[in-house]
């Protein structure tokens, strides 16, 4: 089973993705800066929010891990 477990950085304006799966870590994302509003409205994203950011946003994140 996939979980994603998220982290926001007001100050730097961006979110961690982390991936787990069945409990092992797999791998690290980070958002590309957002704006206030984009922001503020992303703080709202659900898990199944980030699962299809994730699938569907490639150029809007990296990968760290």
């Amino acid at each position: 089973m996939t979980k994603l477990k998220i982290k926001s950085n007001e100050s730097a304006q961006t979110f961690t993705i982390r991936k787990y799966v069945n409990g092992k870590f797999i791998s690290k994302y980070r958002t590309l800066k957002c704006n206030k509003i984009e922001f503020e409205y992303l703080e709202m994203n659900t898990e199944n929010d980030w699962k299809h950011f994730l699938y569907n946003s490639k150029n809007e994140y990296t990968i760290i891990k």
